[in-house]
């Protein structure tokens, strides 16, 4: 009878408590339901500029005016979460949001000690107090705030609830998140904390204004040392390990963030707008050696100056590094204004392609005379930089020396408006005043260019011919590619490279094995210098935003100093410049043909002897300019192909790529047998010095 009394009541205690449970769990589904927990889909977090890396370069603060940086598990050393849990909430993975074990223990020590030895709150508790302010610490409050834990448990695995505590606590003033904390406090991504940082940065959002380490530093040593022994006595860190991190020093300043690269930051979030994480072609390591770079040059050259610098990839076009100005904040230096975007001046900077032209024509060679003596070009007389003349000269002497009437006979003779269609290839639209057409003086800085631009045109040079568009990636969409970004043919790109790399190096300049071009636009108001290897493009600009007059700087003194800085501070290895590509011919003087001795313009003394030559400019009939040519070049007998010209005055001098063939001819006909397929050009120079190409693809 007593057992079946005893079972009844039992099956009713039961019953009773099922129905209790399910009464229960029944008002927390409608409590649920009806107050859902305040959790957004994405965080409110502080937009970031990232580096090709993924390396932070700037970071931006919140609307509410707080720094608070997204963060991932896999962005934060895993000790690091292992102390968090440890100290804060040892039975994280178990509970469902409450640790009643806890919160027991909490009751009973403040019913023995009359106040709060140690919390009951668990990490997912902290998160809905960080989700939701508290007003008070009332009891209410904290019903409320276990309420919230359950229902963000049940809605968020444990790794989301971790990266969300991560993200929004609070490390003193207006920082939030381990990751803004690491960088202020200790300059350095969570991922790289030692074990004192780390053991400070658990006990920081416990009273962050109170540990703060750069208001109380004896507070946060002390919260830190706590922590310390904690994790000691749970058998996370051994005694010798937490004594050593007990001897470092509590940091007392708070560092800024990273504000790397800041213009090209600034671009990317007006050109993305909505986007959280933004990132860059850029290298952080290259970005700070160069900021480092402009920075000291622009104290030292004097008050108002700037500098800007673009390094860029000549293979890909990407930009590793840019500086728009020597320092973003600097405002007796309009650090604001984006240098590398502002059009200039670029004084001799455009040298190198009008040489490049005059040697794809055929009309030089590297031991050519040309002279260097007052011209008058329908009126433009150009002068030399030191208004001083050397006379005769090679053309290796003149691009090096940088000489203005040289490069002004080249230009006329290949025609300022070749010139510019060789840019606009290249992707470069040089800015002329309003109603002119190119003239000579483009050849000298006559024209407006943009940093970025000059360095667009240099990557053909190291390229091969072949110009890169740039991009840094904070662009609203990927720029386009060029359909035929051929700047100069390979054969004269190599010439061009090979004269430039004999330029002397500033005075005390680092050694780097670079080919480079200096410039300075009249009124000493632009210094420019860019510099090439076989990869890498640096142009360096110097100079007043403001377009005002500096007294004394130069291309050569201002600019190409900062340039070899730039190279070594940017830490790329030297790439060899490119293999002769074939073709590429560089007779010494000796063997130069009667044809490419001397350089003879419309302006030379000989023109009264060309007077008497009543025949027609020469004129290549066969075969004609852009023609394809089926020869059979890629076996092992190609057949010859037969040339043809009108006009001139022989003798005449073919040449095949800027190397002459065998003879001289009278003849108005010649054979070639092209070495390999491809475009190749042709040109003819008759015995007055006229010269005339073709360019033709053998298949």
């Amino acid at each position: 009878m007593l057992s079946n009394k005893w079972l009844r009541r039992s099956a009713v205690a039961i019953a009773s408590t099922v129905v209790l449970v399910g009464v229960g769990w029944g008002a927390f589904e409608a409590l649920d339901r009806a107050f859902p927990p305040p959790l957004p889909a994405q965080l409110a977090v502080s937009p970031e500029v990232v580096d090709r890396d993924g390396a932070l370069l700037r970071a931006y603060a919140t609307p509410d005016g707080r720094w608070r940086l997204a963060t991932t598990l896999d962005q934060v050393d895993p000790q690091f979460v292992k102390m968090l849990v440890a100290y804060e909430d040892k039975r994280f993975q178990e509970h469902s949001g409450v640790d009643v074990i806890a919160l027991g223990r909490a009751a009973m020590q403040f019913a023995s000690n009359g106040r709060i030895v140690s919390g009951g709150s668990t990490l997912s508790m902290q998160l809905a107090r960080l989700l939701e302010p508290r007003e008070s610490r009332s009891f209410g409050q904290k019903i409320r705030q276990m309420f919230r834990a359950i229902q963000i448990e049940r809605r968020l695995s444990k790794q989301e609830i971790l990266e969300r505590y991560l993200t929004l606590a609070p490390y003193g003033g207006n920082l939030e998140g381990i990751r803004a904390a690491s960088l202020a406090w200790f300059g350095k991504e969570p991922k790289r904390l030692g074990v004192s940082e780390a053991a400070l940065l658990v006990a920081l959002p416990q009273l962050p204004e109170l540990r703060r380490p750069d208001r109380n530093p004896a507070g946060a040593r002390s919260a830190r040392d706590r922590v310390l022994t904690r994790l000691v006595n749970a058998g996370l860190l051994g005694e010798t390990e937490a004594a050593r991190a007990a001897l470092d020093d509590v940091s007392g300043k708070r560092l800024a963030l990273p504000s790397l690269a800041a213009h090209a930051a600034d671009t990317a979030l007006r050109n993305r707008p909505g986007e959280t994480r933004r990132q860059l072609t850029i290298r952080k390591s290259v970005q700070e050696g160069l900021e480092t770079v402009a920075l000291e040059a622009a104290r030292k050259v004097g008050p108002r100056v700037s500098v800007a610098m673009v390094l860029a990839d000549a293979m890909t076009g990407e930009i590793l590094g840019e500086v728009g100005s020597a320092s973003y904040f600097d405002a007796s230096r309009s650090g604001w204004i984006d240098m590398t975007r502002t059009l200039r001046s670029p004084g001799s900077t455009l040298k190198p392609f009008i040489y490049g032209l005059a040697l794809e024509e055929g009309l030089i060679a590297q031991e050519t005379m040309i002279e260097d003596r007052p011209a008058d070009f329908a009126g433009y007389r150009p002068k030399n930089f030191d208004l001083t003349y050397q006379g005769d000269v090679t053309i290796r002497q003149a691009l090096q020396l940088s000489l203005n009437v040289p490069a002004i006979r080249l230009l006329d003779a290949v025609g300022p408006q070749r010139l510019v269609s060789r840019f606009r290839q290249a992707g470069v639209t040089p800015t002329l005043p309003p109603g002119e057409a190119p003239g000579l003086a483009i050849g000298l800085g006559g024209v407006g260019i943009t940093l970025r631009d000059l360095v667009q045109l240099y990557t053909g040079l190291s390229n091969g011919g072949q110009a890169k568009v740039l991009r840094d990636g904070a662009e609203a969409a990927a720029p386009t590619p060029l359909d035929n970004g051929m700047v100069l043919e390979p054969q004269a790109a190599w010439q061009v490279t090979d004269m430039l790399a004999g330029v002397r190096p500033p005075l005390n300049a680092a050694p780097r094995a670079i080919a480079y071009k200096t410039g300075t636009s009249y009124g000493n108001r632009d210094a420019w210098s860019v510099g090439y290897d076989g990869r890498h493009v640096l142009g360096v600009w110097v100079g007043r935003p403001d377009s005002g007059s500096v007294p004394g700087i130069s291309g050569y003194e201002s600019a190409a100093p900062v340039l070899f800085e730039g190279f070594v501070r940017s830490g790329l290895a030297t790439t060899p410049f490119r293999r002769p590509p074939a073709g590429a011919f560089r007779p010494a003087a000796s063997d130069l043909p009667v044809t490419l001795e001397r350089f003879i313009s419309a302006q030379g003394e000989l023109v009264a002897s060309a007077k008497s030559v009543v025949e027609p400019a020469p004129r290549i009939v066969f075969p004609p300019d852009g023609a394809r040519v089926e020869l059979g070049a890629s076996g092992a007998e190609a057949a010859p192909l037969v040339l043809k010209l009108q006009g001139g005055r022989a003798p005449f001098r073919w040449l095949a790529n800027g190397k002459p063939l065998t003879d001289i001819e009278r003849r108005r006909e010649a054979t070639w047998k092209p070495d390999g397929v491809g475009y190749s050009t042709l040109t003819v120079i008759d015995a007055a010095g006229r010269a005339t190409s073709v360019k033709v693809f053998v298949e």
